[in-house]
């Protein structure tokens, strides 16, 4: 293996509940450092941030998850544990985004649609690395022999007379 394969980040799966949770903590740090620049008066930040942050980093987790998922050795283990850490992850993000935004997700305008569009996502992603997987694995334990070479039967040729032309 080259170095960059043995210190790999996609090496290991890591405990789903472990990714949601470290996810969870980046949306409090980026929406009170959101809090802590509007405060300053250098941007105006929108009332809804806080509920792009969630879904922004809910999207985030969907893709790191899935590939995480690559490296499990018991797949559906990995899956049923991910979903649950996914619907955690929702519910503890929005709960976050409601408390410093004061606006529920029925009246967040679009971000409830946004939030069913990364959840299909999510199942999507997780089935599309389901699938890879185990292609490589069918593949792996398939025996590969070499192909046999087959000769061409072609078909009779009419003999030309020497006037004709070939088209």
């Amino acid at each position: 293996m080259t170095q960059t394969q043995e210190n790999s980040l996609f090496e290991k799966a890591y405990d789903p509940f472990l990714q949601a949770a470290g996810i969870l903590g980046l949306v409090v740090v980026v929406i009170l450092l959101s809090r802590i620049v509007a405060a300053t008066g250098l941007i105006e930040v929108g009332q809804k941030f806080p509920w792009l942050t969630a879904a922004s980093f809910m999207l985030f987790f969907s893709v790191a998850n899935s590939l995480f998922s690559l490296s499990s050795a018991n797949l559906n283990a990995y899956w049923s544990r991910s979903i649950l850490s996914f619907v955690a992850l929702a519910g503890a993000t929005g709960l976050v985004a409601y408390l410093f935004s004061s606006i529920p997700i029925s009246e967040a305008g679009s971000y409830r649609w946004i939030y069913v569009v990364v959840t299909f996502g999510y199942l999507v992603f997780l089935s599309m690395m389901g699938f890879m997987k185990r292609i490589v694995e069918f593949a792996q334990r398939e025996e590969w022999n070499q192909p046999r070479i087959r000769t061409r039967k072609r078909g009779k040729s009419k003999k030309q007379s020497p006037g004709e032309k070939r088209s």
